[in-house]
């Protein structure tokens, strides 16, 4: 089982960043908060070490790895070329949950880009692993700290539930704070293209830096560009739906989520719901989650509280779809890949492709 330290002191933060460092240059994994997920750390130039993140978390090999960085400098060593919109990006936004995707150089291993000529680079707004990669003097290979496909962990205990007995170290700064990945933006195409959605979404980008495209599109390119592309993606291993409402809905709230749960041959009490607007009777359901109705506090708790319900013993989780504005894209693509194992058909009609501008 996994050691796990608690950072509560200047002291117990001064011994992680020695003790993860070692285990890092030792060819380790140690599980390290940012604020956006957990994610399993390894030493980005060492292939050996970064094996072991693809067999500890079962992920599959064309599923590229994000590399974490402690400074501008430090991502420019690791990088064919530091375009003007990187510098700008990263003025504005590192650090932070913004990942950019750019060309890569011969320092970085293939099996960190799953064979591809670009690499992702970030740098994590959060103390300790900001520390850790100073520490170390390398970047730090660290995708989420799960089961590949299962929901990211934004708590120590997430990790150690999944991968407790499979890695070396658990560093625990208590939850995270964002709460959903980062926003991947790649900048080796014109216009710069968002392979996928944060946080940090399109608009606020496109204050920066002016025109963005929405991607991925068409097929999905073999190797991937980034993290977070699979189909089935962010889910829990209870079966989930997103469930429309109209307007004329609200008046019969109960009733919609009960036709709902009958589709899928469940009955409303066996069902989990988590809803920030059209909430069912706390009576009438197995569990219910009542969410923020903002972006940014919603997506700080999704995860959390899909743990909750994948925890409940409910037979399925029904989500209120969330609204369909810019500033929701990011929440909106997990729950279109965490929705993916059970109704893909539904989703081609469903929240995916209506995204739009809240000045729209």
């Amino acid at each position: 089982m996994a050691e796990l330290v608690k950072i509560d002191s200047a002291e117990s933060f001064a011994r992680a960043v020695e003790k993860a460092a070692e285990i890092i240059l030792s060819g380790g994994l140690v599980a390290v908060p940012t604020e956006t997920v957990y994610g399993l750390a390894a030493c980005a130039t060492n292939p050996v070490a970064v094996s072991r993140i693809f067999s500890v978390k079962g992920r599959p090999s064309n599923n590229p790895i994000i590399i974490h960085v402690c400074s501008v400098e430090m991502a420019k060593e690791y990088v064919a070329e530091w375009p003007s919109t990187a510098q700008l990006l990263s003025s504005f936004f590192w650090p932070g949950p913004l990942t950019l995707v750019l060309k890569k150089n011969s320092r970085v291993p293939d099996i960190v880009t799953a064979g591809g000529l670009t690499v992702a680079v970030r740098m994590p707004n959060q103390a300790f692993t900001l520390a850790l990669i100073s520490k170390c003097g390398i970047p730090l290979a660290a995708p989420s700290a799960n089961l590949s496909g299962y929901l990211s962990p934004t708590t120590a205990g997430h990790v150690i539930e999944q991968l407790g007995d499979k890695i070396d170290l658990v560093v625990d700064a208590g939850p995270t704070q964002v709460g959903i990945e980062s926003t991947v933006l790649d900048l080796t195409v014109d216009p710069p293209q968002i392979l996928r959605p944060g946080i940090l979404h399109a608009a606020i980008l496109e204050g920066v830096i002016g025109k963005i495209a929405r991607g991925p599109t068409g097929n999905i390119d073999i190797p991937l560009r980034s993290p977070g592309l699979l189909p089935r993606h962010y889910s829990p291993r209870t079966p989930l739906h997103v469930v429309e409402f109209c307007p004329e809905d609200s008046n019969n709230i109960l009733y919609r989520y009960s036709e709902e749960a009958r589709k899928f041959g469940f009955t409303l009490s066996e069902c989990y719901v988590i809803a920030h607007k059209n909430l069912p009777p706390r009576n009438a359901v197995k569990g219910l989650s009542v969410m923020p109705a903002d972006p940014v506090s919603y997506a700080h708790l999704l995860y959390s509280e899909l743990y909750k319900a994948d925890a409940s013993c409910a037979r399925l989780i029904l989500v209120e779809a969330p609204p369909r504005e810019v500033a929701w894209e990011g929440i909106i693509d997990r729950l279109i890949r965490a929705q993916h194992t059970i109704s893909k058909a539904h989703i081609a009609g469903n929240i995916g492709p209506k995204i739009h501008s809240a000045e729209n």
